[in-house]
């Protein structure tokens, strides 16, 4: 524990130097502190609650009071711990090379490999404990995109980066390809000063989006997002949105791609989040034909297992119906159109309708 000194000030910045320390021993590629106070945003997220913008997310209505105060979810809570872990496994180039293939399906480089949620939590469990040996009583609880936290408001008051016009956060050090996490604790430490907006009139995310799902500047609208639409949409997908999805069967990185500041990210060395399964350069037609079992089993481990197995297949279905007709495709297609699941079903004899020559 540390020593009692006359000047508090003086013992809360050494301390907050020594948490940045530890937190990039735990591999965090950055760390940033803001207190509580996000009232700044209620006008924001009433708003997008008001328009629908959440689309079938009703989560995010319900829960929408205790985003706006997060001492409810950690009461006596003081400062916010924010921290961003680099994920992205491979230069960008590969990845825009997979966008809109013809027969190879693009998936999220951020779910590529093992879920992140389990691994950061863990490190962040690993800080507040570092924590707590050095202070003595320590009340603290992580957050990894697993509760109803306003985690880009908090990392961009944390001085982590700005919210860009595609609502990611920029850090002009390293771009976006990043998570973030939050460790929420009563020690009373010295906030960081909140960064600067650099997105100036560049507006290349808002022109690439493929449905048109960034409506204005900072506005998303996650109802025609295609990670909206490929993870959290559990309904149909809009017929009208299926040809932009092209081949993206979870998620979706083209507002990333083009950002010019992603010039400055590095690739991650942490091996969890590596390509498995050969997910970063796979064949459309070939993963039609996992069963049930073998994708439950393959997907053990990652963030792409909590979406299901026939949501997983509708996505497939729809990225064959975008794909160049070819015998595979189309026996890939075939297959699927025998799925037990009418969702699935449905969306196959879309894809096929899209290989049928009047």
């Amino acid at each position: 524990m540390h020593e009692s000194h006359d000047n508090p000030l003086h013992d809360a910045n050494r301390l907050k130097s020594e948490i940045a320390e530890w937190a990039s021993e735990l591999g965090f590629s950055a760390m940033g502190v803001t207190g509580i106070d996000v009232a700044q945003h209620r006008a924001t997220l009433t708003e997008w609650l008001r328009r629908g913008f959440h689309g079938e997310m009703a989560y995010m209505a319900q829960r929408a009071e205790l985003r706006l105060k997060p001492d409810l979810l950690q009461p006596g809570a003081l400062s916010v711990i924010s921290v961003r872990m680099d994920y992205l496994p491979e230069a960008q180039d590969q990845a825009l090379k997979l966008l809109d293939h013809p027969t190879k399906a693009y998936v999220s480089r951020y779910a590529l490999g093992r879920d992140y949620h389990k691994l950061m939590r863990k490190r962040l469990k690993h800080l507040a404990a570092r924590i707590r040996d050095t202070v003595g009583h320590l009340n603290a609880r992580p957050f990894v995109d697993s509760a109803p936290v306003l985690e880009k408001p908090l990392a961009a008051n944390a001085g982590l980066g700005w919210i860009g016009k595609h609502t990611n956060l920029i850090n002009k050090r390293a771009g976006s390809w990043f998570f973030l996490g939050e460790l929420l604790t009563d020690l009373p430490l010295p906030a960081d000063v909140p960064a600067d907006a650099h997105c100036g009139t560049c507006r290349a995310c808002i022109d690439i989006c493929p449905t048109k799902a960034i409506v204005a500047p900072f506005q998303l609208d996650a109802r025609l997002c295609i990670s909206y639409l490929t993870i959290e949409h559990d309904s149909d997908i809009p017929e009208a949105l299926r040809k932009p999805i092209g081949n993206r069967i979870y998620g979706c990185d083209d507002c990333q791609l083009v950002c010019p500041w992603n010039k400055f990210a590095t690739r991650t060395n942490e091996p969890d989040f590596m390509p498995r399964h050969s997910l970063d350069n796979v064949a459309l037609a070939d993963l039609a034909y996992w069963s049930e079992s073998y994708w439950y089993d393959a997907m053990a481990g990652s963030a792409i297992r909590r979406i299901g197995f026939h949501r997983w297949q509708r996505n497939i279905a729809v990225a064959l119906g975008n794909a160049e007709t070819t015998e595979s495709i189309r026996a890939a297609i075939a297959h699927l159109q025998t799925s037990d699941n009418d969702q699935v079903v449905r969306h196959a004899n879309w894809a096929y309708a899209q290989h049928t020559t009047s």
